[in-house]
């Protein structure tokens, strides 16, 4: 296969070609992975004449990708190879002597490396473009090409050749500060964020929490020193030790609201129990993201409504408060108010002051009311904890069993498989 145009290159057939390498290795890629750190270093130890280029993107969403190993990397820097850093780069290119290979760099998160020639990602170079190729590459390609320039005007030509990768060499403060940030928040394990996105396609959770529209339930706590004054029948519904803000059938009540995302919930998404609630991707979510649009809408209408009724129902609820407790007030008037009064005897206006500046402690204003409103709704995927549950594919199967689960399963437990094989 080693004059085949087309081939795979995987880090264990990288790391294969690089053990017989006699004179040179230059490798340029996004990342690298410990075998082939580990055949270079291993390399260089057996043959210390072996000219080593290697080039890489030195950035943490490389890491995050699974193009390459910070182990790698660190392997390499403790065996005294350079490493520079080509930022940005993703495309990738081995020679190894006098062999060379432009191929596509694997990203774990997405995939698993090629692993059979039915998976080809390299292309073979010829002479002329490794000789070509090798010289922007790899400044020490370049250099040992100038010191054996066989007259002036090649040496000249090979001088004004530019390497195209990077220059500097990955430094110790930059390699701590990567270190330091996947050890934060470490990548996820590439087997499994793959098996995980074999659901990618079918469904996810939503949750949808309509907060603040339902100001027929918002209640506010009687101050204790009121409750102290005593109690009477007139509020006797709405006033225990809370007091509803307003009547219950009022107009500006949410219960059509309510109703229309209850039907959407119960249309479009379904509960798996103690999974929570999912959602089909294609129409159904299309479907549901047109019908919150819409329902947004109408919630912002709700919230004008509100806005422009709420004030007067609030202050005719402060009123209804002040005048249930003014009899008992009257009858005891309470020693707060008598301790700072001058007259021998307090009025029913000092009463309803003294009731309403309690109140006004507790009571929310209008804009307090309507600006509480909002339709939270948010999607996730499914992990790798729950599809792993025998409980999860049932609930699935329970919920839409129109549907055919046992596909996508197979996929998952097949990805598991093979990589327990690995």
């Amino acid at each position: 296969m080693r004059d085949s145009l087309f081939r795979y290159l995987s880090s264990d057939v990288i790391a294969r070609l690089i053990s017989d390498a006699q004179t040179r290795v230059c490798y340029v890629a996004p990342g690298i992975q410990d075998a082939v750190a580990a055949a270079i270093c291993s390399g260089i130890v057996s043959n210390p004449k072996l000219r080593i280029s290697v080039s890489v993107d030195f950035n943490e969403a490389v890491f995050r990708m699974g193009y390459g190993s910070l182990k790698a990397v660190q392997q390499l820097n403790e065996s005294d190879i350079e490493v520079v850093n080509s930022p940005g780069l993703r495309a990738a290119v081995l020679i190894v002597d006098d062999v060379g290979w432009v191929f596509t760099p694997t990203a774990l998160y997405l995939e698993p490396e090629p692993h059979s020639e039915e998976t080809p990602n390299a292309i073979r170079l010829t002479q002329e473009q490794i000789a070509a190729v090798v010289l922007r590459i790899s400044p020490k390609e370049r250099d040992a090409a100038i010191s054996e320039a066989p007259t002036e005007d090649v040496r000249l030509t090979l001088e004004s050749i530019v390497s195209e990768t990077g220059s500097e060499p990955v430094t110790q403060a930059e390699f701590e500060l990567i270190k330091e940030r996947l050890d934060q928040v470490p990548p996820v394990e590439f087997d499994v964020a793959r098996q995980v996105r074999v659901f990618e396609p079918y469904l996810q959770y939503v949750d949808i929490n309509l907060r603040g529209a339902a100001v027929q339930r918002q209640r506010i706590r009687i101050p204790k020193a009121l409750l102290r004054l005593g109690s009477s029948e007139d509020l006797e519904g709405r006033l225990r030790t809370t007091f509803d803000l307003i009547e219950r059938d009022s107009q500006i009540s949410s219960k059509s609201l309510e109703k229309e995302l209850h039907d959407m919930r119960k249309d479009l998404t379904r509960s798996l129990g103690k999974f929570g609630r999912v959602i089909l991707k294609g129409p159904a979510r299309s479907r549901f993201v047109e019908r919150i649009k819409q329902f947004r809408s109408r919630l912002t209408a709700h919230q004008k409504t509100v806005q422009h009724q709420i004030e007067g129902k609030l202050k005719t609820s402060r009123e209804q408060v002040i005048e249930y407790y003014l009899p008992t007030a009257k009858d005891k008037p309470p020693d707060e108010l008598i301790g700072v009064s001058v007259r021998p005897k307090v009025s029913d206006d000092d009463l309803r002051r003294w009731i309403g500046a309690k109140l006004d402690d507790v009571f929310p204003t209008a804009d307090e009311v309507v600006s509480d409103m909002s339709l939270d709704v948010s999607f996730k995927d499914v992990t790798f904890e729950t599809l792993n549950d025998p409980e999860f594919i049932q609930a699935l199967k329970k919920a839409y069993p129109e549907t055919d689960w046992d596909k996508p399963f197979s996929e998952f437990r097949a990805m598991g498989e093979d990589k327990k094989r690995a």
